[in-house]
């Protein structure tokens, strides 16, 4: 993979994937749990309502957990496309003004030409010195498409 290629990777935050398969996987886990061994210890019989509604609730929750596991920030030629847990927009080059990545914050943001900040849950505070890496990458890719350096 050539320097360009590796720059132009998508940014993804390490441990929250991790910990969003864990739970994923204990979330699972523990509703097949609640739904063998409620009846079986505690002699409660379940009915279908309880199977759904157990099914619906660990469904609920490993989306959730997706959706956290899966935030990234996705550089193209055109700009980047930001995915994080409810929203993902994609700016263009020329509207990134900066990138933020501070001690006081949970995740890095792109201060944005209209005045406005962009949250980037794809660089996490969590991930330490991974994180600050992928931060420093992202300014290198902003500073690349600055106007006149192509």
């Amino acid at each position: 993979m050539s320097s360009r290629e590796e720059l132009e990777r998508p940014i993804r935050p390490r441990y929250a994937r991790i910990v969003g398969l864990v739970l994923g996987v204990l979330t699972v886990l523990g509703a097949v749990a609640i739904m063998v061994l409620v009846p079986l210890v505690a002699g409660v019989p379940l009915g279908p309502v309880d199977y759904l509604g157990t099914t619906a609730l660990a469904l609920l929750i490993c989306w959730f957990l997706y959706r956290q596991a899966s935030v990234a920030a996705v550089p193209d030629d055109d700009g980047l496309t930001v995915r994080n847990l409810f929203l993902t927009r994609t700016v263009t080059w020329p509207e990134i003004v900066s990138v933020r990545f501070g001690q006081d914050r949970p995740w890095g943001y792109l201060d944005l030409a209209e005045g406005e900040e962009l949250a980037v849950m794809a660089l996490q505070q969590a991930d330490g010195a991974y994180g600050r890496t992928e931060a420093r990458r992202l300014a290198t890719l902003v500073a690349l498409h600055e106007p006149g350096r192509h």
